[in-house]
């Protein structure tokens, strides 16, 4: 079985390398377009908004949390204070979105290099096989910063409970699925204040492109 998964584990990382190259061919035009496409400069939704007596408004927000990342640090809401976030759930060893899902974030990695208040969040729901280690290996061979792309590991049932009640996101255990597990393909956006302001496809490329554009659109909101 561990041979199983580390041929799996090798097998995506040389997937993420190719595409992600094939993915920063034209990062300029690439750059352009986006910039261009965003026209509109109304504030995003605010998921989870609603109102107590009809007066005061309440928002969600993510609960707190800490988790262990690929340095072994640890990672808690205080991490992402006075920054915008993109959230997502995955397992290093996953054969079906999460190959297609990590080529994706890595657009968002780059296309938000120059953006210091911009950070990653990836939750692994196999923390039994992804220890800090493999996560750390991981980490490294796609070439990222541990600074601005952590890859979190922690207690399974607190993963799965913040996905699922904080994240609005699928994440649980299924013996019917290739790999063990079901998730949903979902990035998340999150803003400043801890709350979700966009929901996107991460195995769809335009769906992607819409949450480059919106997290530009945010961080001119916060400045505001």
């Amino acid at each position: 079985m561990k041979y199983m998964k580390a041929t799996a584990f090798n097998w995506f990382l040389r997937r993420s390398r190719f595409m992600r190259m094939s993915y920063l061919v034209c990062p300029m035009v690439i750059g352009f377009f986006l910039v261009s496409c965003a026209t509109r400069d109304e504030k995003l939704p605010v998921f989870g908004e609603r109102e107590v007596d009809g007066v005061d408004t309440v928002y969600h927000t993510i609960a707190p949390f800490s988790f262990v990342d690929q340095d072994s640090s640890t990672i808690t809401n205080s991490t992402f204070r006075d920054k915008i976030y993109v959230a997502d759930f995955f397992f290093s060893t996953c054969r079906t979105i999460c190959p297609i899902m990590k080529t994706q974030m890595l657009r968002v990695y780059e296309a938000t290099s120059e953006m210091p208040d911009v950070l990653l969040l990836s939750h692994t729901i196999d923390p039994e096989y992804d220890s800090v280690g493999l996560l750390h290996d991981f980490a490294d061979r796609l070439g990222v910063e541990s600074k601005r792309w952590h890859f979190v590991t922690g207690i399974k049932d607190s993963i799965y409970k913040i996905a699922q009640t904080s994240y609005f996101a699928t994440a649980m255990d299924d013996k019917t699925e290739p790999d063990g597990f079901i998730h949903s393909g979902a990035f998340l956006l999150i803003d400043k204040q801890q709350r979700i302001r966009g929901k996107y496809d991460g195995t769809k490329e335009e769906d992607v492109n819409r949450l480059i554009v919106d997290i530009k659109r945010l961080r001119r909101e916060s400045e505001k």
